[in-house]
């Protein structure tokens, strides 16, 4: 008789490669330009989870982290970030979403950051 874990490995496979071969496909999200979210580079660290970032529309704004992700993950400089300018100051944003490196260098090959951004 066969254990529960060994039945689990057999039908759940961790090691389980992709078709798609070694890079493989994976869903990265993009900026919902109907939400007014864009492209932006880490510049500078201001402190107080504040950074200094330029924009794909040629902008540097001071963008502020969010608690939820000032937990999750950390923004250095030089990073590709999905920010949402504020309604009220044009100037200030919050930061939506980090990209890892291979994430951006992945969305840079597949030409999907703008020209004024593209660093990667």
């Amino acid at each position: 008789m066969t254990s529960p874990q060994d039945n689990y490995s057999k039908t759940h496979r961790s090691d389980a490669t992709s078709q798609e071969g070694e890079e493989g496909y994976y869903r990265l999200p993009l900026p919902n330009r109907r939400n007014r979210e864009m492209f932006a580079i880490a510049d500078q660290l201001l402190g107080g989870s504040r950074i200094h970032v330029v924009c794909d529309d040629k902008k540097s704004r001071m963008a502020r982290i969010p608690g939820k992700m000032k937990r999750k993950a950390r923004v250095r400089a030089g990073d590709l970030l999905i920010i949402r300018p504020w309604d009220i100051q044009d100037e200030k944003a919050d930061i939506v979403f980090r990209y890892s490196r291979t994430q951006a260098s992945s969305l840079s090959r597949r030409k999907m950051l703008p020209e004024e951004i593209n660093v990667f």
